[in-house]
């Protein structure tokens, strides 16, 4: 599905990227892009279980992000010739496979955004390896797009297991219990966050005394047998860590409540947690959990001003992947405005090692070496529903993890 973003100027405040200039190669009097015009390509579950925390409203973050480099650059753009195609993935690797394929090769895209569920973003990954196009991944976790997977095409932009473990696995183990049983997702993503996890509690005087993986997608959406069983473990773990996600997540914390597990003396820690999540569920149900955020829409002004804008759009507050969309697509924009051109290598080139301070990007850095995109991360708490003063507002960040620290050092296993 294509979509047309008109050019009409955003907002008066258009957000200034570090080391971008105003130029393009109009100053050349020689356009040199691929039929004249840009084509961003989001690729993502629009009817499935991580449909709330991105789907459509990702392609919604990305057309902000087009407005908002054409209102900054007006005449002087690269190209005002700027579409958007979307597709729905459907958590399927083969599905996103042929999507991304048909992205590239029929509809003319030069940059694929956004793809959750780790199993697909790993195909995307190769197929962008072997079309020799961009490629950023926003909504997949998987260590692996930047280790055994990483390739010159692919970058990785938000998040990763190892951010989300550093940050809540190791707090969660030292304040709140040692003892841990981990319920994963059994496929890429889950799989690679049990692993990550287990390390950091490990690290931090832990012991993980059991691990379940549960069927994904669960279509039945009954956790029953995993919940019931953690209680009786022996030792019995202090923490239940849950590593599901999206709807999934949902339907686990329900169920958790249902069964006391709290009463029982078994904690909750989630690994990975939307806006969308905690709204779904209401702040009371998860009520002083902690877990580590990427970004979060009322953290600041500059924050709460894209939110305000997001919302008056999409008719809701961003998430931190529908935030990413929006800083990964306008960077992708600047990179081509600053290299005349929108040929793939002479971008990568121009993305390898830049710095970045925008309205995701907390002293972002695109690491040359593996593609990795570092930033501030947030170790976060959900308010008691006492404490919520508007909607949506359901989170206190209690500290700031530096870029430096929130995110692993390359890998040896990624090769360029």
């Amino acid at each position: 599905m294509r979509r047309t973003v008109g050019v009409a100027a955003a907002s008066a405040a258009v957000l200034l990227v570090a080391g971008c200039g105003g130029g393009g190669p109009q100053a050349g009097g020689e356009e040199k892009l691929t039929g004249d015009k840009i084509v961003l390509g989001v690729l993502n579950d629009q009817s499935g279980a991580y449909s709330e925390l991105s789907g459509k409203n990702s392609v919604t973050a990305v057309e902000m992000a087009i407005a908002d480099f054409t209102a900054k650059y007006g005449d002087k753009a690269v190209t005002r010739n700027i579409t958007v195609e979307t597709a729905d993935h459907q958590n399927k690797p083969d599905v996103a496979n042929s999507k991304a394929q048909e992205m590239y090769d029929r509809k003319g895209v030069d940059l694929i955004l956004d793809v959750p569920t780790s199993s697909a973003a790993l195909k995307v990954a190769d197929v962008a390896k072997e079309k020799k196009k961009l490629y950023f991944n926003i909504g997949a976790a998987t260590t692996d797009l930047t280790g055994k997977s990483c390739n010159k095409y692919t970058f990785h932009y938000a998040y990763d297991t190892y951010m989300l473990a550093n940050g809540t696995g190791k707090t969660t183990t030292e304040q709140i219990g040692k003892n841990w049983y981990i319920l994963y997702p059994n496929y890429a993503f889950g799989q690679d966050m049990e692993k990550s996890f287990s390390t950091a509690i490990t690290a931090a005087g832990g012991t993980v005394v059991g691990k379940d993986g549960a069927p994904f997608p669960n279509t039945s959406g009954d956790f029953s047998t995993f919940l019931l069983k953690a209680p009786t473990l022996n030792p019995k773990p202090d923490v239940l860590g849950t590593m599901q996600a999206g709807a999934e997540l949902v339907n686990v914390v329900k169920q958790y409540n249902e069964f006391k597990l709290r009463d029982k003396g078994v904690g909750l820690a989630v690994g990975l947690m939307f806006l969308t999540d905690i709204h779904s569920l209401t702040p009371a149900a998860l009520a002083g959990t902690t877990y580590t955020d990427a970004w979060y829409w009322n953290f600041d002004a500059k924050n709460r001003e894209f939110a305000d804008r997001f919302q008056r759009k999409a008719g809701t507050r961003p998430t931190f992947a529908h935030a990413a969309n929006y800083s990964a697509a306008l960077q992708y924009l600047e990179a081509v405005q600053a290299a005349g051109t929108d040929d793939a290598d002479a971008v990568v080139k121009g993305l390898e090692g830049k710095t970045i301070e925008d309205v995701f990007l907390r002293n972002g850095k695109i690491r040359a070496e593996d593609h990795r995109v570092v930033h501030d991360a947030y170790l976060a708490q959900v308010k008691p529903q006492a404490e919520v003063t508007e909607p949506w507002d359901y989170v206190k960040v209690l500290k700031t993890i530096p870029a430096a620290e929130a995110f692993r050092a390359p890998s040896a296993d990624c090769k360029l």
